[in-house]
């Protein structure tokens, strides 16, 4: 690739440097790279609730005190607090950060919760929030389990070949629902220190408040008429194996707990794992609520004036990403920095069985997971991506990463779903009927494979030449193409979206079998290259989630626009796609936009938990995409 005036090899050495240089100077002395993992700001004020229900509050009073002023930070000028940057406030976290500042004392006469008040009830109150925000207001009496779906604890109880069973739902809903079902069978109503109600919040008044689940006027109201029968058995005591089946919850969370006390590696999933033995009156001195409350603390981000909590932790994901972008911008495979995070990354293999082995039963333990420890829930995107970082360092007893990576592989070829892809932890958990049921109103309860995961790992295969069986590769790529959509691009579901899901289907068609799809690979170049602002970058934002007409409008972004650049150089070097002025402008915008020491800057969530629902802004995204697509341009100018 030939470069104009716009870019030059010294100006892009530079930016390469001193982004290298930031990376570097992050890592920790253990090896692995790790930054904060953002969401809004349900899971700390969830997180307050939990300390006031189980009276732990006190022990941590001068971090909760700072998570009031993070609370009020995160508060728009317009009343409300957001689900992601920029999207004019939302409902249920608004109400929940309203709670959240009740429990530590804020009266409800402040002016801040005035102004709160107000864009709650303009947008329907309480009764019109999500389940998840009614079921935290009912456990401590601010509004009626009445209003909550039932979830029979006896689903606990039934077998491997029946047509429904806890393993049909999504591993993060698996970890979240199984203790669920002793707080909804138990409706607990705790007393807290600081006792409030939340009756203002109710538009219609909350004495005409109707404690019913919304109806759908089609057929998913069949839903409604089994909760009706299962909150009729509750009343009448008739539930079928009820304690047989909350016997088997305790026991599957008690055996899902990590020696580090984490759950799931997710706060939802440790949030509603201590409820539930909270529930079942275990006391605070046990050795396991000590655990499960010192991970949530390990969660927990506290600065001098601030005190939040992250949803997740991303050290294994974004260690792999800094190798891929290190190594691929110049550093030597060698480089004891690079060795230091391999070896951290080979530690971190999980050789244990965990849930996907249920409906998996060829597959052998090799995967890895996101988190610092996760022994139950390894995931395919990440393993991939940590094979590829591996496949890129040079270390010392390379026999012995030869060997992990052969067993990463393996465990990925038996984790592919009959529809050709892959998807994140489960094989097969694709019935989309149990989104429809009122318990799911987050429409996450399953995980059918995706095109952006299948990438990531049709990727892996044919950028390092990995084995796999043909037939499992042609099904795969099959898949991939099928997804793609009439304007070229593709879907992302674990990142924002289109630019994403695009970037990672052409980079795992220009290296396993750009001959056979070269016009598929234009088609999703071209769809790139029709979205680029004028400003040089690109960006997306989660509204497109709601509305395909917003597919790649946005506001630029250093990682938005490192995807673009990364697909549009994959598309150059598989099919001679020409894309020059694009890229040259795509890459001059990183340039412009880099911070002097060598980081860039985004306010925009990027990151996808639940299209629609839940998003994240991964603090890293911003430094080492950017990075990665500086240094594959650069191996091109040359």
């Amino acid at each position: 690739m030939q470069t104009q005036d716009l870019v030059t090899q010294d100006q892009l050495q530079f930016a390469i440097a001193k982004s290298q240089d930031y990376l570097l100077s992050i890592q920790n002395p253990d090896g692995y790279w790790w930054a904060e993992l953002e969401s809004n700001v349900t899971i700390t004020a969830e997180v307050i609730l939990l300390h006031k229900i189980w009276g732990t509050d006190q022990t941590r009073s001068q971090a909760l005190q700072k998570a009031e002023t993070y609370l009020r930070s995160q508060q728009r000028e317009h009343g409300g607090w957001e689900l992601y940057y920029g999207d004019g406030g939302e409902l249920s976290t608004s109400v929940e950060a309203y709670m959240a500042l009740r429990l530590l004392g804020v009266a409800a006469q402040d002016p801040a919760l005035i102004k709160a008040k107000q864009f709650i009830l303009q947008r329907g109150g309480i009764s019109k929030t999500r389940i998840f925000t009614k079921l935290h207001l009912a456990l401590i009496g601010c509004y009626d389990w009445r209003g909550l779906p039932s979830i029979p604890p006896w689903i606990m109880l039934l077998p491997e070949h029946f047509p429904f069973t806890i393993y049909e739902m999504s591993s993060w809903a698996r970890g979240s629902t199984v203790p669920l079902l002793i707080v909804f069978d138990r409706k607990p109503i705790f007393v807290t220190k600081i006792t409030i109600n939340l009756d203002e919040l109710y538009a219609e008044g909350v004495n005409n408040c109707r404690y019913e689940l919304p109806r759908n006027n089609d057929w998913t109201d069949v839903f409604l008429w089994l909760d009706d029968a299962c909150k009729l058995a509750e009343n009448f005591n008739l539930v079928p194996f009820r304690e047989e089946g909350l016997k088997a919850a305790e026991k599957w969370v008690l055996e899902r707990q990590e020696a580090t006390g984490d759950w799931g590696g997710i706060i939802p999933a440790m949030l509603n794992s201590l409820l539930a033995l909270r529930t079942l009156d275990y006391e605070v001195d046990d050795p396991i609520i000590q655990r499960g409350l010192a991970a949530i603390d390990n969660f927990a981000i506290e600065t001098e004036d601030s005190y939040r909590v992250q949803p997740c932790v991303s050290p294994v994901w974004d260690t792999a990403w800094c190798l891929r972008a290190l190594v691929e911008s110049g550093l030597p495979p060698n480089h004891q920095t690079l060795v230091r995070g391999g070896q951290w990354l080979l530690d971190k293999q999980i050789l244990d069985y965990g849930d996907w082995a249920v409906k998996n039963k060829q597959g052998k333990p090799g995967g890895w997971a996101f988190e610092f420890d996760n022994r139950f829930y390894p995931d395919l995107d990440d393993s991939a991506v940590v094979v590829m970082g591996l496949a890129e360092v040079q270390l010392p007893n390379e026999a012995q990463k030869q060997s992990a990576i052969a067993r990463g592989v393996n465990w990925m070829a038996t984790m592919q779903c009959r529809a050709g892809g892959w998807a994140a932890f489960d094989i097969d958990n694709d019935q989309d009927w149990i989104n429809l049921i009122p318990y799911g109103d987050l429409k996450a309860m399953i995980d059918p494979n995706t095109a952006d995961v299948t990438a990531r790992v049709l990727e892996m295969l044919g950028q390092y030449h990995l084995a796999m069986k043909a037939d499992q590769v042609n099904r795969a790529i099959a898949y991939l193409i099928s997804e793609q959509e009439n304007d070229g691009s593709w879907f992302g579901r674990w990142g924002v979206n289109y630019i994403y899901g695009t970037s990672g289907a052409l980079s795992a068609l220009a290296v396993i079998a750009p001959k056979d799809y070269q016009t598929e690979i234009d088609r999703g170049a071209t769809w790139l290259v029709s979205c680029q602002n004028p400003d040089g970058g690109w960006g997306e934002s989660c509204r497109s989630y709601h509305d395909q007409t917003l597919k790649g409008k946005g506001v630029s972004t250093a990682s938005q626009t490192a995807w673009a650049l990364i697909g549009l150089l994959a598309a150059y070097q598989a099919t001679g796609f020409n894309a020059q002025s694009a890229i040259e402008t795509g890459i001059n915008y990183l340039l412009a936009t880099q911070n002097n020491d060598g980081t860039w800057y985004e306010a925009e969530f990027t990151g996808t938990g639940f299209p629609c629902h839940f998003y994240l802004k991964y603090h890293l995204y911003q430094q080492y995409f950017p990075l990665l697509a500086l240094g594959r341009y650069q191996k091109l100018m040359k």
